[in-house]
């Protein structure tokens, strides 16, 4: 078992009120993932908020063969290293295939499995035996009981590290939603639970182009509506991804929120956190009431 690794998901497990998953979709540009990755380290700091760097090497489930997809694997896993190093930053970025795990198990922190592929045995056993922390990702056209099972395959792979992602659920063809009992069925995976506040407002192929195709829309007005509820249910941690422009972000822009809105939106869910008791479940007594 990777030392570091257990020692940051002890961390993680700790942290009060939550801890967040954060950063640009992809990457687009050293350049551009190091700026936003001073940002937030600054903003989290200040707000006292544990942070793990978020930024995607590869997007391979596009809904066009044209979407942008980010530099590779190669690139990508230097760009994020360079994040680490220059800023003290552990990192998550996501895998697709089993053979990248190894590589990507070398630089990130913690290896994200897709919600279309949560249920594929041997990417979570390649993951799981990196050693690093597995995020699995609540598929979009699964029960939350899923999650259960997928993360007893990382620890049957000899992986305690494990974390399950609520993603929303398909409602229809081209729209999510997210149901809160969710977070609380999840709980049986036995592992802490994040909500993923921002995939969880897309419009998947719902947004035709000119010319002709389509493109993932969203609802980029209700991330504060879901991330509300997700910390006053409870939740362990956020998954946010955050963009300093993103009407011109390349991918999953209408689902992308505004850096200069991340601190008030994050000042507002810790406020919430710190007076919910939604990590504890609540006592019912059904025994009969007496005057």
């Amino acid at each position: 078992m990777d030392a570091s690794s257990v020692a940051l998901y002890g961390q993680l497990k700790a942290a009060q009120p939550f801890f967040l998953l954060a950063g640009p979709n992809v990457i687009e540009s050293e350049e551009h993932v190091l700026k936003m990755a001073k940002h937030i380290k600054g903003i989290t700091t200040k707000l006292g908020l544990p942070l793990v760097f978020k930024s995607s090497f590869d997007k391979a489930n596009r809904t066009s063969s044209k979407s942008f997809r980010g530099p590779g694997l190669e690139e990508g896993l230097k760009i994020l290293e360079k994040v680490k190093a220059t800023y003290d930053l552990p990192v998550v970025t996501d895998v697709h295939e089993s053979h990248q795990c190894e590589a990507v198990g070398r630089v990130a922190d913690i290896i994200q499995i897709p919600a279309f592929l949560c249920r594929q045995t041997d990417l979570l056993v390649a993951a799981a035996k990196t050693g690093k922390i597995i995020n699995i990702k609540k598929g979009q056209f699964c029960a939350p009981s899923v999650m259960v099972n997928s993360a007893e395959k990382i620890r049957l792979a000899g992986n305690q590290n494990v974390m399950v992602c609520e993603r929303g659920t398909m409602f229809g063809y081209n729209d999510l939603i997210v149901d809160p009992r969710n977070f609380e069925w999840l709980r049986e995976a036995n592992c802490p639970v994040v909500a993923d506040v921002t995939h969880a407002l897309q419009q998947p192929a719902g947004k035709k182009l000119d010319g002709g195709g389509v493109a993932s829309g969203g609802l980029r007005e209700l991330i504060p509506c879901i991330a509300r509820t997700s910390v006053a249910v409870g939740v362990d941690g956020i998954f946010m991804e955050v963009h300093d422009d993103p009407l011109n972000a390349p991918c999953d822009g209408p689902t992308q929120w505004p850096l200069r809105n991340l601190e008030e939106l994050l000042e507002e869910l810790i406020a919430i956190a710190r007076v919910t008791k939604g990590k504890k479940p609540l006592k019912i007594d059904l025994t009969p009431f007496q005057e």
